[in-house]
């Protein structure tokens, strides 16, 4: 039987900076302790709370947030998976597939050739590298 971990009101705003973090620094190689430190907790207590508010644990979290991003990259961009993998925070391109096809359902590369053929216009990977990502200072 699962224990309902009860997470104090006054540390809400303290995970949901550490989330923030995480939404913003997708791309940095985020861990756990740094996650953690930034809730002003333990990591052990910060994986328990941020669990019990979110529905799902730091690494999960991050890792969605990093496939939807990859996921707008293989949509509106040229760029190739392997640059899309390493943009998105993935050092490891078979991970990177790994964790898209069990997310989306499918592999990074036939997702991306199912919009290719929309005929939309893409965003060259040029400019992606010389500006930045949209969301990104």
């Amino acid at each position: 039987m699962a224990v309902r971990v009860q997470v104090p009101a006054e540390l809400l705003p303290h995970l949901r900076r550490a989330r923030d973090v995480a939404d913003r620094d997708y791309a940095e190689p985020l861990d756990l302790v740094e996650l953690a430190a930034n809730a002003g907790v333990s990591k052990f207590h910060f994986l328990r709370c941020f669990a019990a508010v979110y529905g799902r644990t730091p690494g999960a979290y991050l890792a969605e947030r990093r496939i939807e991003r990859a996921q707008d990259l293989l949509r509106a961009t040229n760029l190739t998976v392997t640059e899309i993998c390493h943009v998105v925070g993935y050092t490891s391109l078979g991970s990177f597939s790994a964790k898209f096809r069990q997310l989306v359902g499918t592999s990074p590369s036939v997702y991306q050739a199912k919009f290719a053929e929309s005929g939309a216009p893409r965003i060259p990977g040029c400019y992606v590298f010389m500006h930045g990502l949209s969301d990104r200072s």
